[in-house]
């Protein structure tokens, strides 16, 4: 009871933003209340443009670029990596995938000697047996970690071939040059997996064709069994292994009948593609950006300005666009603290990733230096009292 007071009283008497502890991986990002950014960078194959804000409690969403060896010898392979991981329930998984993923797809390109759809595939694999091994020695103290999951969006640029692959809702979209008109098109790269999509709830009621009840509409949006939006995840082990779908999880994530077999999945949609001269940029973004902004759009404001802030850029564009929504102005929401700011909008992650296609087509091989960016935010200073998940954040991505 005392912790639960403590957890009420410290949500309900915060501080003011400027007081946060700010952390971010690399010294170049900069914070501004609620958003941190990185306005313009260098990776191996051109520049790029990093922005994050923060709208729940914990900050959810997690990111990284790195760049340079694809590898765990110097040998190679080179290239770049782009991550951007939209957790929710908590941000458990989310950190996981950001400190495990990128070091399993160095140590399986190591093994191969090459990038390939398969190194990828066996690194979401292996993050998402990690995962599941973190589940099981917490869920004694800690059962709630299993209603823990993350979408999760990488791209892989290496030897003039472009890799997607994805998990959940996070989308990745690319800016190509029309030739004969010189306009810029979007042209969207993932595969989402998201139950509002005709496609991702045939796949589950032909996966599912003794559940009548796979996906449920409630509240007017379709959700798996009713509970979450996303098909595919890492994590959410609570709809994968029944051993997790009990007591002492918190009844509303505990379904009737028992699992016969993993209701979401954890297998990445992966696509190759080789880049063209006239690829501009690539933007990865998490869903709370696209709720906001069409393809075109964000490609358009890209395009039309310079590229330094290019990130920063588009979520304040999808912030301009979330307080007209609300009819409010931009001035008041950005006052609005961590929390309650998720009844405006989603946290947001932005990587705008421009491609040189000089330094794209070169081989990748010989040494080059390692880049390594994580998109920072508002953590709570070491050993305080995380403020309890709002009904919001909680599994409802």
């Amino acid at each position: 009871m005392l912790s639960e007071l403590m957890n009420f009283l410290r949500s309900c008497f915060r501080p003011r933003s400027n007081r946060y502890v700010h952390t971010g991986a690399d010294s170049g990002g900069r914070q501004d209340g609620l958003l941190w950014y990185k306005d313009t960078g260098q990776h191996i194959n051109g520049d790029f443009s990093m922005a994050v804000v923060q709208a729940n409690n914990l900050l959810e969403d997690q990111s990284q670029l790195e760049s340079g060896s694809l590898s765990t010898q110097e040998s190679g392979p080179y290239g770049t990596f782009i991550g951007v991981y939209d957790g929710h329930g908590g941000p458990e998984t989310s950190r996981y995938i950001n400190e495990h993923l990128f070091q399993h797809l160095k140590r399986f390109s190591s093994e191969q000697q090459s990038m390939s759809v398969d190194v990828i595939r066996k690194a979401f694999q292996a993050t998402e047996e990690g995962f599941l091994s973190v589940v099981t020695r917490q869920w004694p103290m800690k059962p709630q970690i299993a209603a823990v999951g993350s979408c999760c969006l990488i791209g892989v640029i290496c030897g003039g071939t472009l890799y997607i692959a994805n998990l959940g809702d996070s989308r990745a979209v690319l800016g190509r040059v029309v030739k004969a008109t010189g306009e810029v098109l979007s042209i969207q790269l993932s595969q989402e997996h998201n139950a509002c999509i005709e496609s991702v709830r045939q796949e589950l009621q032909s996966l599912h064709p003794d559940d009548p009840h796979i996906v449920v509409l409630k509240h007017n949006v379709w959700r798996v069994k009713g509970l979450i939006q996303i098909s595919r995840s890492i994590g959410d082990v609570y709809l994968k292994k029944a051993e997790f779908n009990r007591e002492p999880l918190y009844s509303k994530f505990r379904l009737r009948d028992p699992i016969k077999r993993p209701i979401l999945s954890a297998d990445p949609a992966i696509s190759a593609i080789q880049l063209q001269p006239h690829d501009q940029f690539i933007i990865f973004a998490s869903d709370g950006l696209w709720e906001h902004l069409s393809n075109q759009e964000a490609v358009d404001i890209v395009q039309n300005h310079p590229r330094s802030g290019s990130a920063k850029r588009l979520v304040k564009t999808a912030l301009q666009e979330a307080a007209k929504k609300r009819e409010m102005r931009y001035s008041d929401l950005k006052k609005i603290d961590r929390g309650v700011r998720r009844h405006f909008h989603d946290d947001i992650t932005v990587i705008v990733v421009f491609l040189d296609s000089n330094l794209v087509s070169k081989a990748t091989s010989g040494k080059c230096p390692n880049i390594s960016v994580r998109g920072g935010g508002i953590n709570l200073p070491p050993n305080s009292l995380a403020p309890y998940a709002t009904a919001t954040e909680a599994g409802n991505t």
